[in-house]
């Protein structure tokens, strides 16, 4: 078996070797490469010490990136390559972290520590493929398992728990039993993990090829109560509604899976109707509503969020997208489109039509999607032909108003906003002196 390792990772190792000591490609690069992926990172390991490390790279820009931790970073051609000294962690007295590191000359000790067998095997030329936790079957077999005794690995960190998940929702493997049941033992374990880090692994979850596996293993190994609890409700909540042939969360899912990989988006599918068992109501007919969810759902959107660390510029985004998804038009003309364009925002456009059609695939209505399409080809034509939109379009000005008698306050805006309603009617009227024509006819 052979992996073919980048130059500036041969020679990385090479120099480790020639220079007396073991050196091996280990963890996720080893685990990608075998599954034919490419690797996002190549971290090497290594039985010399940090100082060693530095010694060996003196003539090269290195970074003291985790000395405590026997971890320092190399850069190479303006990469950047973790080099760590192979060893044995002490008590995670935080969930986190090792208290104290013993460095050791064992390869296999250093990979004891690892959390699933798929992570913990290394690799180098001379040697091979060293795989004591049979990690490659179990990646032929598709499983993810944890090193040793999962209880041991979860206590030492939490976060493994939601990363098993993650690795099953981006990779498509199952998780073993004993630690599945290991998951749900522990679950609690999640309260004493930082929500920044809860939400970095949330969003590779969201980013994976099957998002919806990912978040239906986190409702079904117990974890989902400590991150995303506003979900809960969602499940097999029925809609009464002949539009949908889903519960909300399956409905959620189906969204989920359905729009492009961009986290802004997927955010979007996760939390567009989770207010819908807050809104619920039963007609007479036995037909469910959820007047103003959408509402709704942008408020929860917006505390979880929140809770979980975003960026406001993230959650004022994502949170506004939610909040539109149920914009819809009996008719469609210019003037819609552009009155659209302006609630909206230019920015949000594109994305809001992902989601109104990814909504509209996971309902049980046939998938027509032509008033969609339409409002759609609207837009881009408003935008292409770049018609006015707003005040600040207009041909004229508050300074121009004011030239012509009309006072600086209110009367301004009221004026200028009416103007814009003439020019989105009819584009054609966006000349200053037809503009100042109809404001002084307005004024008086």
């Amino acid at each position: 078996m052979k992996i073919n390792i980048p130059n500036d990772v041969s020679l990385i190792l090479n120099e480790i070797e020639n220079n007396g000591y073991e050196a091996y490609i280990v963890g996720g690069c080893v685990r990608d490469s075998l599954l034919d992926k490419a690797p996002n990172d190549w971290d090497i390991c290594t039985n010399a010490k940090p100082n060693e490390i530095l010694n060996v790279f003196k003539d090269y820009k290195t970074i003291p990136t985790g000395l405590n931790h026997g971890t320092i970073t190399v850069v190479i051609n303006g990469e950047h390559y973790e080099i760590t000294t192979f060893r044995i962690d002490g008590d995670y007295s935080d969930g986190r972290r090792p208290d104290r590191v013993e460095y050791t000359d064992d390869i296999v000790k250093d990979l004891s520590r690892r959390d699933f067998t798929i992570n913990a095997m290394a690799y180098n030329e001379k040697d091979g493929l060293i795989d004591p936790f049979y990690g490659l079957n179990y990646l032929e077999h598709k499983e993810i398992r944890c090193v040793g005794m999962a209880n041991e690995r979860f206590k030492e960190d939490g976060l493994r728990m939601i990363r098993a998940i993650r690795f099953a929702s981006q990779l498509d493997f199952r998780i073993s039993t004993g630690t599945s049941s290991a998951i749900i033992k522990n679950k609690e374990l999640i309260t004493n993990i930082s929500q920044e880090r809860i939400r970095e692994e949330l969003n590779k979850i969201l980013l994976s090829n099957n998002p919806s596996k990912g978040i239906k293993l986190l409702g079904g190994l117990e974890l989902i109560d400590y991150i995303i609890p506003e979900l809960s409700p969602c499940v097999n909540f029925n809609q009464y509604n002949l539009n949908h042939d889903k519960d909300v969360f399956e409905h959620t899912m189906a969204v989920l899976d359905n729009i492009e990989p961009k986290l802004e988006l997927r955010l979007a599918a996760l939390f567009h109707d989770i207010g819908k068992p807050d809104t619920f109501t039963l007609d007479e007919s036995g037909i469910g509503h959820f007047y103003k969810h959408h509402k709704e759902s942008a408020r929860i959107c917006r505390d979880v969020m929140t809770r979980l660390k975003y960026s406001n510029k993230e959650i004022e985004y994502v949170s506004e997208l939610v909040y539109y998804h149920m914009i819809r038009y009996e008719k469609i003309n210019s003037t819609i489109a552009k009155r659209f364009i302006n609630k909206v925002g230019k920015d949000k456009i594109e994305d809001l039509f992902k989601l109104f059609i990814a909504d509209r695939i996971g309902m049980n209505i046939p998938c027509v999607l032509n008033d969609i399409y339409k409002l759609k080809f609207e837009c881009e034509r408003v935008l292409s032909e770049k018609q006015p939109l707003g005040v600040k379009d207009l041909d004229i000005n508050g300074y121009d108003l004011m030239e012509i008698g009309i006072p600086q306050g209110k009367a301004i805006g009221i004026i200028l906003n009416s103007l814009l309603e003439c020019v989105l009617e009819n584009p054609e009227l966006n000349n200053k002196n037809i503009l100042l024509e109809i404001a002084k006819n307005t004024h008086l």
